[in-house]
């Protein structure tokens, strides 16, 4: 599965488990939305975007664990016009 955030950078996806272009773990997938490690939600997936919407924020999920992985050379897509925000991911 190929994942941007909402400016385009690419994210890396193993599983149900999301990282960032350098190999941080972002967090887990659970249905249309990613949550992270501390159980807080992080962005929706919209088609192959990532976004940040202050309306599903409230739901917290259980927290869990997962190691870092090695960064990928992957390139920035443009961006999109979809609601929402950029997430705040490391990069």
């Amino acid at each position: 599965m190929d994942l941007y955030t909402k400016n385009g950078r690419p994210l890396q996806v193993s599983s149900n488990i999301v990282y960032s272009k350098s190999g941080i773990v972002v967090g887990r997938i659970d249905g249309n939305k990613v949550f992270g490690t501390n159980g807080r939600y992080v962005g929706t997936i919209v088609n192959d975007r990532l976004v940040y919407r202050s309306t599903d924020s409230a739901v917290i999920k259980s927290v869990f664990s997962a190691a870092n992985r090695a960064g990928t050379g992957k390139a920035n897509h443009g961006g999109s016009g979809i609601w929402g925000e950029e997430p705040n991911i490391p990069d």
